[in-house]
């Protein structure tokens, strides 16, 4: 049986300094302005044009999922026109606690959504003041980045995987020193511009980009740049100990709040490609946030045209760091090509739709599924993560609805 945690008020959930952990905690600096204690409020779907009963299909979706053995729960998030429209945890958190999964409170290692939510958005907060230029060389700010070719890789290319970097390399049996070092001196397979490579390397490089511009490690910059002034006080890297009950395991034998990427470890749990932890309420916020084109609850941020420029297709289907919706895969058939989105190796899932004024997010720790102790098919994954995506576009009925199809991928179970 499913067990469904439903939301049916707004809960604002706060986080000690102490909860939070050491790593992650940083106090706010005059230059920045917090938003406060603020939060996205929740309304009934037809108050922003849409259909609670399809929405509801999505219960079936999920439960699918978690009677297949593909993850033990989730959290989804939809929100549209300022407001969330669906929020509800699935199942429970796996792990001995067996809790159940809450969508405020629980934590998930979003994975490579990290690229997204903290090395694209502090590059694009950068660039947004004047301290950073997307076509500038990167050697310009780390002059250790040497090599052939490499003087002519640019910031945009790390942000568009066109730098000729490769995918990633072994980091694991590394000091953080050491793979530090590895990563810049890693050579180009291609010169820069020539093909795109999706790859782990060039967020990381852009991650010491930005620790040589602001003097700041990574995850101090996001948390007092970002996180603090948005009011996400459940987004971290390396969260503490006092943490880990409210953290979804992200697979047997990984304690919780170590990051699962071991390349990320290797980096010392913060990294431009992974490390980054996160509940569904702060990534909503978030959402909001770039849906607002840098701005929440009448703070600004960023300007929105830095926000256009950062999300908008660049280099085939990619933008500047963040992905758009080519129809097919966890984006699903019915957001628009304006759509920008990303998703997370451990099950996590991100997108934006600007001409809907939607948002989806959906987080499971589907490494943590599987049954008799192995990892569940990709394609629970992937389908569950498609459905969700299709029902929140399906569910728009204040204009010329879509007709609703007569069953749904996860409905199929095929590959599962």
């Amino acid at each position: 049986m499913v067990r469904l945690f439903v939301l049916a008020t707004a809960v604002s959930v706060i986080v000690s300094p102490t909860l939070r952990g050491t790593s992650s905690t940083a106090r706010l600096g005059s230059a920045y302005r917090t938003i406060g204690d603020r939060d996205l409020p929740r309304v009934d779907p037809g108050a922003v044009g849409m259909s609670a009963e399809r929405l509801s299909v999505i219960d079936r979706v999920v439960a699918n999922a978690i009677d297949a053995g593909g993850f033990p729960g989730a959290a989804v998030i939809i929100g549209r026109h300022g407001a969330i429209v669906w929020e509800r945890g699935y199942g429970t958190t796996g792990g001995r606690s067996s809790a159940s999964v809450d969508p405020e409170r629980t934590i998930y290692d979003v994975a490579s959504l990290t690229k997204v939510v903290a090395t694209s958005a502090a590059a694009m907060l950068l660039v947004d003041q004047g301290r950073l230029r997307l076509d500038d060389p990167v050697e310009r700010y780390l002059p250790e980045f040497r090599g052939t070719w490499k003087s002519h890789v640019t910031i945009r290319q790390l942000l568009t995987h066109t730098s000729g970097l490769p995918v990633g390399r072994e980091l694991a049996r590394h000091s953080r020193v050491e793979s530090r070092r590895l990563v810049l001196r890693t050579p180009l397979e291609t010169p820069p511009g020539e093909r795109s490579v999706y790859s782990d390397l060039g967020p990381d490089v852009l991650g010491f980009v930005i620790e040589r511009v602001t003097g700041k490690s990574l995850d101090r910059f996001v948390q007092r740049a970002i996180y603090a002034p948005l009011g996400m006080r459940s987004t971290m890297f390396r969260p503490g100990a006092t943490m880990s009950s409210r953290i979804a395991p992200t697979e047997r034998g990984i304690p919780r709040g170590e990051v699962h990427d071991r390349n990320a470890h290797a980096l010392g749990g913060v990294a431009g490609h992974a490390g980054l932890f996160a509940s569904a309420a702060d990534l909503a916020i978030f959402s909001q946030f770039m849906l607002q084109r840098g701005a929440f609850h009448g703070a600004r941020l960023v300007h929105d045209t830095t926000v256009a420029e950062f999300t908008r297709r660049s280099v085939g289907r990619q933008a500047l760091g963040w992905e758009t919706c080519a129809g097919g895969g966890s984006c699903g058939q019915y957001l628009g090509p304006t759509a920008f989105g990303h998703t997370g190796f451990t099950g996590t899932s991100i997108w934006i739709d600007p001409e809907r004024d939607l948002f989806v997010i959906v987080l499971t720790n589907w490494l943590a599924g599987g049954q008799s102790g192995g990892i569940a098919p990709v394609a629970v994954l992937h389908d569950v993560r498609s459905d969700i995506a299709d029902l929140a576009a399906l569910a728009i009925v204040d204009g010329e609805p879509t007709e609703m199809p007569e069953r749904m991928r996860s409905d199929t179970r095929i590959g599962w």
